[in-house]
């Protein structure tokens, strides 16, 4: 496959794409019922809308107007597993449609979940409207959270800074998670200060802190003043009565430890830290492991991945990935390719990114045979290449100078775009392009660049490149120069010179 077959397919990709839309659009609003049977019931009707311009109103609607009862538990159970399966919209339809019936009402939790949809489905400033149009402050205790929450996840300082003094006059601040949103925030937004200013006012107005209350506090005292007064808070939660200290607030102070090089005390809380982890579920036997493997401490990292298969349960990707990674990280890729075979031998679903793990540390070692080896492997186990796959064989192939495999690659990789984020480095393809020019593969530049070019990755550098190869050439750069000008880019002297 050439650079110019490459350039041809993403241009008929994105034509495609266009062609698709264009061929699928229908009205936003279509009521179109869903083929049903006498034996339907309603949540049976709803489940069967697969695509989400198929309206959910419109079922509950005709279902009422045939005589049936649509009942509240009916109507909140059926909305909360579509919001478990991210069915974000019809689950809001759900919910606006039992708002709007004067003979049910609505549960202060439900207005909370409707809030999180309006945000989902939606946008913030639609949400923050639907606020105050909510009936009674138990309800809008319950709904402030998940909008606070949509402001920080935004990042949305003002907006939140200003909610919570709405909140204050409205006399609604009285448990701590508005306060742990807003500290989880500051946080986001490194204004450390202005945690532990949320801290001072919540012990003013009496408000009790809980195990978050305080990591976060913790956390902001390790980024203003160091280890001593994360110690003093540490301090002061073991004497709060109504918190109980767990791994979550130990592996949170053993990492401050671990920042601070004070390894002897991280190693002791981190033991403390394991007598609290029970068998009622996985999450901390893997965010300690990440702890030991900070401090290159194989022997933890081994210790916790054996106690956690005292969890009942089956063991996820998730889970074999983090301790994979964990492995490669402390330089185990012995020990990590067993615990990769025995993801393989067990997993039901081949997860390219469980085996790109290992890839990448076989590339990033210079094992480039073992590297090829595992990708021909996962390839006969039917695992499906994704872009991080050809990112990794394309990194790994320049570095060991293997250009032609390195291409292939990348042509590959290129193909995935349309349909992920990434994008490669401009080093690796820097080295692409000298390669052509190296050898001369007049052709293969051009066609590259345009389809650099068309990606909007290109650089200064590489249109240098094939600038000279158009002097060397003997040829006219005039589309090369267009393509510049499209992009943007500033030619500096030597460029000019060139041309």
């Amino acid at each position: 496959m050439t650079i110019r077959t490459l350039f041809a397919n993403l241009k008929r990709s994105t034509a495609w794409s266009w062609r698709s839309l264009s061929s699928r659009a229908s009205p936003v609003n279509s009521v179109t019922k869903p083929s049903t049977t006498k034996d339907d019931d309603l949540g049976t009707s709803i489940f069967r809308l697969k695509f989400p311009r198929r309206s959910a109103t419109a079922v509950i609607q005709n279902w009422v107007d045939s005589g049936h009862k649509a009942s509240v538990s009916e109507l909140r159970f059926i909305s909360r597993t579509l919001l478990k399966s991210k069915r974000y919209k019809h689950a809001f339809e759900i919910l606006t449609w039992m708002e709007k019936q004067n003979s049910l009402l609505m549960s202060a939790a439900d207005h909370a979940i409707r809030m999180e949809l309006i945000i989902k489905v939606h946008s913030l400033t639609e949400a923050e409207e639907y606020f105050t149009c909510i009936p009674n402050s138990t309800s809008q205790k319950a709904a402030c959270i998940p909008l606070l929450h949509g402001f920080v996840k935004e990042r949305a300082v003002d907006k939140a800074e200003a909610f919570m003094i709405k909140l204050s006059g409205l006399g609604l601040i009285v448990s701590c998670h508005p306060c742990n949103e807003m500290m989880k925030l500051y946080m986001a937004t490194s204004q450390y200060n202005k945690a532990l200013l949320v801290i001072q006012e919540m012990k003013r107005n009496k408000i009790p802190r809980n195990v978050l209350s305080y990591n976060l506090w913790m956390n902001a005292c390790a980024e203003i003043s160091g280890v001593t007064s994360v110690e003093m808070v540490y301090k002061e939660m073991l004497n709060d009565i109504n918190v109980e200290v767990g791994w979550s607030s130990l592996s949170t102070l053993a990492n401050v430890y671990i920042k601070g090089g004070l390894i002897n005390k991280a190693l002791l809380v981190l033991k403390s830290a394991e007598k609290k982890l029970t068998t009622c579920n996985r999450l901390g036997y893997f965010f300690l492991m990440t702890l030991y493997t900070s401090l290159n401490n194989k022997n933890g990292v081994f210790r916790l991945w054996e106690a956690s298969k005292a969890v009942g349960g089956r063991i996820t990707c998730a889970n074999y990935m983090c301790v994979i990674s964990c492995l490669v990280k402390v330089g185990d890729l012995e020990e990590a390719k067993i615990i990769f075979m025995e993801w393989e031998a067990n997993c039901l679903n081949y997860d390219i990114r469980v085996s790109n793990i290992l890839l990448g540390a076989y590339m990033r070692n210079g094992l480039t045979k073992e590297a090829e080896s595992l990708h021909l492997h996962t390839l006969e186990r039917g695992g499906c290449p994704n872009y991080k796959t050809w990112e990794i064989l394309m990194e790994g192939w320049v570095k060991s100078r293997n250009m032609n495999e390195a291409i292939d690659a990348m042509k590959k990789g290129f193909a995935m775009l349309r349909h992920c984020h990434w994008r490669p480095s401009e080093d690796i393809l820097l080295a692409i392009a000298e390669y052509f020019e190296k050898n001369g593969n007049f052709e293969d530049a051009n066609q590259f660049i345009r389809a650099v070019h068309h990606l909007g990755l290109a650089s200064l550098p590489l249109y240098k490149s094939l600038l000279r190869m158009h002097v060397t050439a003997q040829k006219p750069a005039f589309d090369i120069l267009e393509m510049m000008e499209k992009d943007k880019i500033v030619m500096d002297e030597n460029t000019s010179s060139i041309v």
